[in-house]
Order: structure tokens, then sequence, then C-alpha cells
């Protein structure tokens, strides 16, 4: 079973991305993929990993952290196993690498993705 992130780049400050978090395995596995929770960290140079941003199995819940709330929108879609982070009004301290992950240990976290935010 694995996360895979995918959708970062290169992008000037007040612009926008999209990261996918694509689920692979979790049938293959015998689980499901709408059971989980899934959350979207960052490490930024010189940080601590942090987590920005989780949605419920359901896809009815949602958390984000302050530095985040209003300017990024996390969904899911569990038809197609995948998870989303819609980031937008992007700033130059969003730059790190962003992955996904079905807890705070990093479980199933596949490569991550990296967002570079130039002001």
């Amino acid at each position: 079973v694995q996360l895979q992130a995918s959708g970062g780049g290169l992008v000037q400050a007040g612009g926008s991305l999209r990261l996918s978090c694509i689920a692979s395995g979790f049938s293959d596995s015998g689980l499901t993929f709408s059971d989980y929770a899934v959350g979207w960290f960052r490490q930024r140079p010189g940080k601590e990993r942090e987590a920005v941003a989780a949605v419920t199995g359901s896809g009815d819940g949602t958390y984000y952290t302050d530095s985040v709330k209003g300017r990024f929108t996390i969904s899911r879609d569990n038809a197609k196993e995948t998870v989303y982070l819609q980031m937008n009004r992007l700033k130059p301290e969003d730059t790190a690498v962003y992955y996904c992950a079905v807890d705070a240990r990093g479980t199933w976290r596949g490569r991550g993705t990296q967002v570079t935010v130039s002001s």
C-alpha cells in the first residue's frame, strides 16, 4: 500500500497549485481506501515536519493548520482513491516537500513532491 504525491512545481507568490495523492495497493491488500483519513504533511528546510491538512475517510471532515486556513483546500475522490490539496495564494514560506500519509508517522507514505514558491 502506498500514497504517492504529485503535482508540485515552481510557482510565483500568489499563484496556485493542486497536489494529488494517489493511493495504490489498498484493494490488493484487502483494505478499503474510504476507511482511512489521509493527511498532507510538509517538510520545510530547517523546520520540523508539519501536518498541513487532513480529511476523514468519508470526506466530510477536514483539518487545516492555521497558516494555510483560507488558502488551501483538501478534498478526496474515493472512487479514484485520490486525495487533493488545492493551494491558492501561495507564499514563499509554503516552499517545502509535500507528502501524504494516513497518519503523522508517515504510514504508507510514498515519495513527496517539491513545491517552490518564489517571491
